[in-house]
């Protein structure tokens, strides 16, 4: 039964009622009595010899919303759930935990995962049943929830040693799956397997794979760092020629900016259309890259449209970011950002009609099918076919003239798209994802020169630092005024990311030494001291089963990953051979699972690279303000080079004075700012010209 009745609405609440979860307050008013993942629902489970129902999902999730609509707003089908189970729900973005350790039994037992995630667990939460979407009712494609909750009942009352010994043998193996035994540094043959690995699977659409099409950052910038590591030209063109289609494509928001979460065809024209924070973090960082290794404004222009979505419609008046949008509005996938042209064409004159149709191919029929009977509904999914220059010589007009009328024509449209019912928005703060997009907007402020970035990197910080980090302790979501959950390795390790990049943009020690303090902690209470690598939660966290150690990339990089990456940078920047020795050992727990597939562990092959070197520590001593100091950072904002990192010597630097002895001998020269270039603690002679500078880390 659910719990209560409450206000005049004659409205009910089930156990989630209170919580500040965006995806629980969603299931809050459902008929299935959920409670949230807690001792509540376990104490209650073993009281009442119960299974769990545990459903793992998030608010921008479509086939979530689809799940609760057929399933748990059904009357019927929640009296059932209530009476067999316990029912658990969690919000992945908030328990990531939770949901790594039950993907990670649901792959085991089904070969696939998903969300939303279903799992059946015991009372003392192993797993034994698991599954992702599945219909009320049994279909030609799926069985049903209602038969597996029935089924579920009856080998529970009737065969439950059985289903008690495979929830073991499952619970087992996951124990296996966070096991990390050390192996040897591995040589650059591995780079080059990966290589030819992403040549093979690059489509001739851009992207990997030839179903749907995922961003695929992770694999993006890796082939950048191959790039410059090796001079392949191939791996430039592969990464260009994705970013191109991308930004033609429907995965492109061409009214609003931003990029949707992934495309179902290969094309890249049909988006699922969720936005997520991560994924304009990440986007951001390639096209930054491939803008300082081509030069080519188009990568600017995207990087820059990017960072104004996500500072309009991503960001709290505090500074943090949240953390997604919808793909549903008024219940109907990609309703929000699909266009008739008969709406087209009432909002725009007859030339930038003709114009804008032409251009974005809209059309009477659509190119958006109905999900169910697969015919054209008139909606259209705007998207370029051909690059915008090859389009003006069509139109007789210059690019430039051609950019300023779409501009026109773009922001007539966005204005009448406000009016719109909007896709709803997650606006938890999680610090995690929070890192990435403040290694992003730093990246973008230094790179572009652009003190607006650079000033939302330092205010997300500064909100990180005042909100989410309490008495020396780092917390992973922050709520409608609410804090939540200890900090996870990610929350870690991507802010200590977004840290130094913040250092890199503004010299600001004090950015650096919150960095290395972050990345002590990981060290003292997140490290596996027996086999290497970092586990996903800390010694004081209580575990879920196992103490879960995330090995491979996902969608984000691995926690592991870039926490190799921050201890390279870190013992570079502070010329420290202890953090230098935990980035080798980090290498080598990792070896044997990065030899065995090298693609899946993609962000460990950049510290490979890293490592191979040359990797340069560049100290610039002067004043910050100085024109001199200027010129030689405008060689590291100018050009890509990945593997150097640079620090500022200046008279009133304290902190980095008291961590790097040698500061003190990297002075001026004859009263001009002078850098140190060195490797592995070894410098060269003083360099006072930029060009000289340039030549030498180009070497």
């Amino acid at each position: 039964m659910v719990q209560e009745k409450v206000n005049d609405t004659g409205k009910r609440y089930n156990h989630l009622k209170g919580e500040k979860s965006p995806y629980l307050i969603q299931h809050a008013e459902n008929p299935v009595d959920w409670y949230p993942w807690g001792e509540e629902a376990f104490q209650k489970a073993k009281k009442e010899n119960k299974p769990i129902f545990l459903s793992i999902g998030y608010s921008t999730c479509h086939w979530c919303h689809v799940m609760a609509r057929e399933s748990f707003e059904d009357e019927d089908m929640a009296e059932f759930i209530n009476q067999v189970f316990v029912p658990v729900k969690v919000d992945r973005e908030e328990h990531p935990d939770v949901d790594s350790t039950y993907m990670a039994a649901c792959q085991i037992m089904t070969g696939r995962g998903g969300w939303p995630l279903t799992v059946f667990l015991t009372p003392d939460l192993k797993p034994f049943f698991a599954g992702t979407y599945f219909p009320k009712d049994d279909s030609e494609l799926s069985v049903g929830l209602k038969s597996i909750v029935l089924k579920v009942k009856g080998i529970w009352e009737k065969n439950r040693k059985e289903l008690l010994e495979s929830a073991e043998e499952i619970t087992d193996a996951l124990n296996q799956l966070s096991s990390t035994s050390s192996g040897e540094l591995l040589p650059e043959s591995t780079l080059t397997r990966a290589y030819n690995v992403l040549t093979n699977s690059f489509d001739e659409h851009g992207g990997f794979g030839t179903s749907q099409k995922f961003p695929s950052p992770n694999l993006l910038l890796y082939l950048l760092h191959y790039f410059e590591h090796t001079g392949e030209q191939g791996a430039l063109d592969m990464v260009e020629k994705t970013l191109r289609a991308m930004r033609m494509g429907g995965i492109w928001d061409h009214v609003g900016f931003g990029f949707h979460r992934y495309t179902v065809d290969p094309e890249w024209l049909v988006p699922h259309f969720e936005k997520m924070l991560y994924d304009q973090a990440l986007l951001t960082l390639v096209y930054l890259e491939v803008y300082q290794a081509t030069g080519k404004y188009e990568y600017r222009e995207t990087a820059e449209k990017i960072l104004e979505y996500v500072l309009r419609d991503m960001t709290s008046e505090q500074g943090g970011f949240f953390s997604a949008e919808d793909a549903e509005s008024e219940g109907v996938e990609g309703k929000f950002y699909l266009w008739t042209q008969q709406e087209v064409k009432t909002i725009l004159d007859v030339e930038e009609y003709k114009l804008f149709t032409r251009i974005y191919r809209v059309k009477e029929r659509g190119n958006y099918l109905d999900d169910l009977t697969g015919l054209f509904t008139g909606k259209n999914i705007l998207h370029l076919e051909k690059p915008l220059d090859e389009t003006a010589e069509e139109t007789d007009l210059k690019v430039e003239e051609l950019k300023v009328k779409l501009d026109t024509i773009r922001e007539k449209l966005f204005q009448e798209r406000e009016k719109r019912v909007h896709p709803r928005k997650d606006d938890k703060v999680l610090t995690d994802w929070n890192g990435l997009m403040i290694a992003a907007l730093a990246r973008a402020g230094r790179v572009l020169n652009e003190k607006r970035y650079t000033e939302a990197a330092i205010k997300a910080t500064e909100f990180i630092k005042g909100n989410l980090y309490q008495d020396g302790k780092l917390h992973h979501r922050y709520r409608d005024g609410e804090v939540k959950v200890e900090g996870y390795l990610e929350d870690h390790a991507f802010l200590v990311w977004g840290l130094i990049e913040l250092y890199e943009a503004t010299l600001d020690a004090s950015w650096l030494e919150w960095a290395y303090q972050l990345n002590q902690v990981l060290l003292d209470k997140y490290l596996d001291e027996e086999n290497g690598g970092f586990y996903l939660t800390s010694e004081d966290a209580e575990e879920v089963l196992t103490r879960k150690k995330d090995l491979n990339d996902s969608a984000l990089p691995s926690g592991n990953g870039i926490t190799l990456l921050n201890l390279q940078q870190l013992s570079s920047l502070l010329e420290d051979q202890e953090l230098n020795e935990w980035a080798l050992k980090q290498e080598k727990a990792f070896a044997p699972l990065v030899d065995q597939a090298p693609t899946g562990h993609i962000i460990f092959l950049i510290g490979i690279i890293n490592r191979l070197g040359p990797f340069y520590e560049v100290v610039i001593a002067g004043e910050k303000d100085e024109v001199g100091t200027e010129k030689l950072l405008e060689i590291f904002n100018e050009n890509y080079l990945p593997r150097a990192v640079y620090s500022l010597n200046s008279p009133d630097e304290e902190w980095l004075k008291s961590r790097v002895e040698t500061f003190l001998e990297k002075k001026p020269v004859e009263g001009q700012v002078t850098a140190y270039v060195c490797k592995q603690g070894v410098c060269g002679l003083p360099i006072t010209d930029p060009g000289e500078l340039l030549a030498h880390l180009s070497k």
